[in-house]
C-alpha cells in the first residue's frame, strides 16, 4: 500500500473545496446575468419607492428564520446518531447546501452532512436527512393541494388525492416485497424506531419552516404592488411550491422552474411578468445565494481528519 504525502492530501482536498465553492458561485452569476428578464431599471425605481430600513430588515428575517428552522430540525434529528450545538447544525446545513447546488434534487446535500460524522454512520445520516427534508414534502404537498381547491383546480386536486391514496394502498399490500433487500416495512421499522419526541419537532419545525417562506413570498409581492386578496395570493404560492416540487431540478435551477410557473399562474391573476420574476429571484437570492455565501466558507475551512490511503499496487 502506498500513502499518499499529507502536503498533497492537503492540496487535493483543498482544490476540491476551491472548485465547489467557485462553481457554486458561477452558477448564481450565470442565473442573475444571463436572464434578460430582469429589469432592474424598474426594479431600482420600484425599490427607491417602497425602500425602508423596517421593510428590508423584516424580509431578511424571514430568510434568517427559514434556515434556522431548517438547523434546528437537523439538530433534532442528529441527535439520533449524536447530539450536536446549533453552532455545529448550521455549518452542517450550509456547507450541505452548498454542495447541494450542483446536484440534481439536492443529492450532494446528503452526502455533505454525512461527512462530518464517522463513517459507519453515513447509511444512517442519510435516512435521518430523508426524513428532514420528507416534512417539507409533506408540508408543500398538504398546502399546496389546498391552494389548488381555493384557486379552483378541483379535478387536478382530485387527480393528486387518488393517485396519493392508490400509492399508500399499493405500498401496504406489497410492503413486505423486497428489492435488492429493501422493503417498504423494513423503511417503516427504521421510522419506527426514532423516538416520537423527535417526529413531532420535526413536524412541527417543518412547518413553521413552510410558513416563513411561503409568507415571505406573499410579503415580497405586496412590496412590489400587488393587491390581491390574502387567500388568493397565497394560493397561487403554495400551489407553485406544490408543482415545482414534484419537477426534479438542480438547486441552481430551482429558481427558474419556480419561476416559470409563477409567470404562469400569477399572469392569470394579471400580475405583471417582470413583477413575478423578480419576487421569484429575491426568494432564491435570500433563501439559497446568501446561505450558499456563508455554507463556502464552511466548504472552505472542512477539514479531513483521516489520511487518505490508495489501494493496493497490481
Amino acid at each position: 500500500m502506498i500513502s499518499i504525502p499529507h502536503k498533497t492530501t492537503q492540496f487535493l482536498v483543498f482544490s476540491v473545496k476551491l472548485l465547489i465553492v467557485v462553481g457554486a458561485f458561477y452558477f448564481i452569476y450565470n442565473q442573475l446575468a444571463s436572464n434578460d428578464k430582469l429589469d432592474w431599471d424598474k426594479f431600482l425605481i420600484l425599490f427607491h419607492k417602497n425602500q425602508s430600513i423596517a421593510g428590508i430588515s423584516f424580509i431578511l428575517f424571514f430568510s434568517f428564520l427559514n434556515r434556522f428552522f431548517e438547523i434546528l430540525k437537523w439538530q433534532n434529528l442528529a441527535q439520533v446518531v449524536k447530539p450536536i450545538s446549533v453552532k455545529e447544525a448550521t455549518k452542517q446545513v450550509l456547507a450541505a447546501l452548498t454542495l447541494g447546488v450542483f446536484t440534481p434534487v439536492g443529492v450532494g446535500e446528503y452526502a455533505g452532512k454525512a461527512l462530518y460524522f464517522e463513517k459507519k454512520e453515513a447509511k444512517k445520516i442519510i435516512f435521518l436527512n430523508l426524513i428532514c427534508n420528507g416534512i417539507q414534502i409533506v408540508a408543500t404537498g398538504l398546502f399546496g393541494i389546498i391552494g389548488m381547491l381555493i384557486l379552483g383546480y378541483w379535478l387536478w386536486s382530485l387527480g393528486i388525492v387518488l393517485i396519493t391514496i392508490a400509492f399508500v394502498l399499493f405500498s401496504f399490500f406489497t410492503k413486505k416485497i423486497k428489492i435488492k433487500g429493501y422493503s417498504i416495512e423494513k423503511l417503516l421499522e427504521r421510522i419506527n424506531e426514532i423516538p416520537k419526541k423527535i417526529h413531532k419537532k420535526n413536524m412541527f419545525l417543518g412547518f413553521c419552516r413552510y410558513l416563513v417562506f411561503s409568507h415571505q413570498y406573499y410579503f415580497l409581492f405586496v412590496a412590489f404592488d400587488v393587491n390581491l386578496p390574502y387567500t388568493t395570493l397565497m394560493a397561487s404560492i403554495t400551489t407553485v411550491y406544490f408543482l415545482a416540487s414534484v419537477i426534479p431540478s438542480f438547486q441552481f435551477l430551482d429558481f427558474a422552474l419556480k419561476g416559470s410557473l409563477a409567470v404562469y399562474f400569477f399572469g392569470l391573476l394579471g400580475v405583471n411578468e417582470w413583477i413575478v420574476i423578480f419576487v421569484t429571484t429575491l426568494m432564491w437570492f435570500l433563501n439559497i445565494v446568501l446561505p450558499v455565501i456563508i455554507g463556502s466558507y464552511y466548504v472552505l475551512i472542512f477539514k479531513i481528519h483521516k489520511p487518505i490511503i490508495s489501494n493496493n499496487l497490481p
